[in-house]
């Protein structure tokens, strides 16, 4: 039986107010750009090398992917910009999800709120771990990111199907 698959979520990092009105163009502060690195150390620290990353096309989400990837040094992919991760409901995120080649076996996906806590709260099976569904649905910060096992395709991903294994927040 094979190991299943790695699914992380993460909510970009903490970005400056949009004053002129472009909300896609808000840049990451200097606390996001922190976080973001953060996650990146973590992740490399805990062996998470993703074979794969789709982020929303938002300056404060490629911003974070690029922190993330930094701090994964050449174990990182390249970031594919997706336009309708951008503040997008939690059934266009999993469309895009399900579109992930099953060779992928670590994916990550950098969105937007309320999506990706929506979304994570609508993948988390049964057998999830309790406390991290608790702090998850309680609030998803800035550059929080859930982490879950998926046995089954990338295709067939639809709802209470991936566990829950764990929540930084």
């Amino acid at each position: 039986m094979t190991a299943p698959a790695q699914l992380l979520i993460l909510r970009h990092a903490k970005a400056g107010h949009a004053f002129d009105g472009d909300d896609a163009a808000r840049t990451l502060t200097d606390r996001g750009a922190d976080q973001a690195r953060t996650v990146g150390r973590r992740l490399a620290d805990e062996g998470f090398h993703a074979d794969h990353i789709i982020c929303s096309d938002a300056m404060r989400t490629r911003q974070t992917a690029v922190w993330v990837c930094h701090e994964l040094g050449e174990d990182a992919s390249t970031p594919y910009l997706d336009p309708r991760l951008y503040l997008a409901d939690p059934a266009t995120m999993l469309a895009v999800i399900n579109e992930t080649p099953e060779t992928v076996r670590t994916l990550l996906v950098v969105a937007h709120m309320p999506g990706v806590q929506e979304l994570s709260m609508r993948l988390a099976a049964p057998e999830s771990e309790e406390d991290p569904v608790l702090r998850m649905a309680g609030s998803f910060p800035t550059s929080g990111l859930a982490r879950f096992e998926v046995d089954g395709p990338w295709a067939e991903l639809d709802g209470r199907d991936a566990r829950l294994t764990d929540f930084w927040d």
